[in-house]
């Protein structure tokens, strides 16, 4: 029995509500009063001191929406990136408890796949959708069916490469959120511009400050999406590598313990 999506969509949404309820109140508690405050302080020095130079601080790098957004996608991708990592766990529980438990050298019939599949049946309810158990009990099904060694071992491979496509198609959300992030970036930049240009009569009197805020939401919205998107495109790369590497390691468990021990013929 296959997982239903429905379990999947549920988490994505209810990470993404998380991740929003929690950015927005770290930055309405935290990050912008910060931020005011050292911007309001830097404001009052430069006015003392002309030649003074403002340090930025974390908060102040952080404080627009787009960089508030950006995160918010972040821990979003953080979070269906964990839950991923969890479901390869189980896989790869299954793999180590070796289900159907054949002893060397023993063969499988085909009148011995029903006493097999009530041993994959035995198996606690949460492993029956994974992809190692589906996988054996279609090749029993089949060998028993067809007394084919063949035809089981191509059902197994075949289960094997969906489940690899669908493993490449659950990835798009995080593909989408990859794109997003340096999108909203750009947003930033393209905003941040857009309010220096409306300062710029300011500057002719020789009061700069609104340009300078205005550039610094653009270049402060770049910095942070670029950051991201190299960490998250990392991130990504690692998770199709070891969800790849857990469907070859699933093949060639079949190959192994179930395909070469099976005899049409005693």
């Amino acid at each position: 029995m296959k997982k239903a999506p429905a379990n999947d969509f549920l988490f994505t949404i209810v990470a993404l509500l998380l991740s929003i309820v929690l950015v927005h109140t770290v930055y309405v508690l935290h990050v912008r009063p910060v931020a005011e405050a050292t911007l309001q302080a830097d404001r009052e020095r430069m006015r003392v001191d002309p030649e003074y130079v403002p340090q930025r601080s974390l908060e102040v790098v952080l404080k627009d929406y787009e960089q508030q957004a950006e995160i918010i996608l972040m821990l979003w991708a953080l979070a269906i990136m964990g839950y991923k990592a969890a479901e390869h766990r189980r896989e790869q529980a299954v793999l180590d408890a070796d289900p159907v438990r054949l002893a060397e050298g023993m063969k499988i019939l085909p009148e011995d796949t029903r006493e097999y599949s009530r041993q994959l049946d035995s198996l606690p309810e949460p492993w029956h959708h994974l992809l190692l158990p589906r996988a054996i009990q279609a090749a029993l099904a089949r060998f028993g069916a067809t007394r084919s060694v063949q035809d089981a071992s191509t059902v197994a491979h075949g289960i094997c490469q969906s489940e690899a496509d669908r493993l490449d198609s659950d990835l798009a959300l995080l593909r989408y959120i990859a794109w997003a992030i340096p999108a909203i970036g750009f947003i930033g930049t393209v905003r941040g511009i857009g309010d220096a240009l409306s300062q710029a009569h300011r500057a002719v009197t020789g009061d700069i400050s609104g340009v300078t805020e205005g550039l610094g939401v653009a270049f402060n919205s770049t910095l942070i999406a670029l950051l991201l998107s190299i960490l998250l495109m990392f991130l990504m790369q690692q998770l199709q590598r070891v969800q790849e590497r857990r469907v070859l390691d699933t093949e060639t468990w079949l190959d192994q313990r179930i395909i070469r021990n099976l005899q049409a013929r005693s």
